[in-house]
């Protein structure tokens, strides 16, 4: 979820990739402690280093500089508490209540993705609109409906709205390009001839009201070719054992799918 937070600065304004923050790796919200993964300071660095290192204090950064009307408008425009659409049944959808409170914690921990829920199909359709230009599409799963009786019906895509500007769509590929150049286990999943945008997550899973300390989900999401993309992928796995991170959990198979899709498709490089 740090990516859209970012996004949403990036559009706004409010920041750019060069910005920077002074992280104290603690901040205390509402009597409620927030920290780090790891719960260090980095003191001042840039921006990028939020999605580098997954830095909580920083997407906070980032949204108390939208405020919060801004951050809440650019949330229900990602479509994270709607259905988005597609063409299956029963469809559920997130809950995004808590943006709908005064108290900064909920704005602070909804930057970073707690305290609000989201399907995954919405979940990957907001991270789509970082890649397709900053517009939000409409997923559907069949191309073409044929019947017995009449003519066939082909899929058109409707209900596209921009929510980013072009223009933020491109700088945040790049920071996202960046983090699997060079952050993502130490720049190891960079390849030679083709671009990734990418971001893990590791989400403390609820139990009894609050957040377990054992328990987690794990996702991984990605697109490529980063500035012209063919595919996304988002992977996710509740409760893993034996890795505490998502980095550790899912790169390996996203780097599977992604190689298989870009050799299958034939997909030319693109550097």
């Amino acid at each position: 979820i740090k990516p859209l937070t970012m996004a949403a600065g990036i559009d706004a304004g409010v920041v750019t990739a060069n910005t920077t923050y002074d992280d104290k790796g603690v901040r205390v919200v509402n009597t409620k402690r927030i920290a780090n993964f790891d719960g260090k300071s980095r003191g001042v660095v840039a921006v990028q280093e939020i999605l580098n290192q997954s830095l909580n204090t920083g997407t906070m950064f980032v949204m108390e500089r939208l405020g919060k009307e801004r951050f809440r408008e650019y949330f229900k425009a990602f479509g994270l508490g709607e259905e988005t659409g597609i063409d299956l049944p029963n469809e559920s959808v997130g809950d995004l209540r808590n943006l709908n409170s005064p108290r900064d914690i909920e704005y602070a921990t909804a930057s970073f993705g707690q305290g609000i829920s989201m399907t995954p199909i919405a979940t990957i359709r907001a991270l789509a609109s970082l890649a397709n230009g900053g517009v939000l599409v409409t997923p559907h799963v069949v191309k073409r409906t044929e019947y017995s009786l009449g003519l066939p019906r082909e899929f058109v895509p409707t209900n596209e709205k921009r929510v980013l500007k072009k223009e933020t769509s491109e700088e945040i590929s790049r920071m996202l390009t960046v983090v699997v150049d060079k952050a993502l286990l130490g720049g190891t999943l960079k390849m030679e001839h083709y671009s990734i945008a990418a971001k893990t997550g590791t989400a403390q899973l609820v139990e009894d009201g609050g957040y377990s300390k054992t328990d987690y989900l794990h996702t991984f999401f990605g697109y490529f070719p980063s500035y012209d993309p063919k595919f996304i992928v988002f992977l996710a796995i509740k409760n893993p054992r034996g890795e505490a991170y998502a980095s550790h959990t899912l790169s390996a198979p996203f780097m599977q799918i992604t190689k298989f899709l870009l050799n299958y498709y034939e997909i030319p490089p693109d550097r």
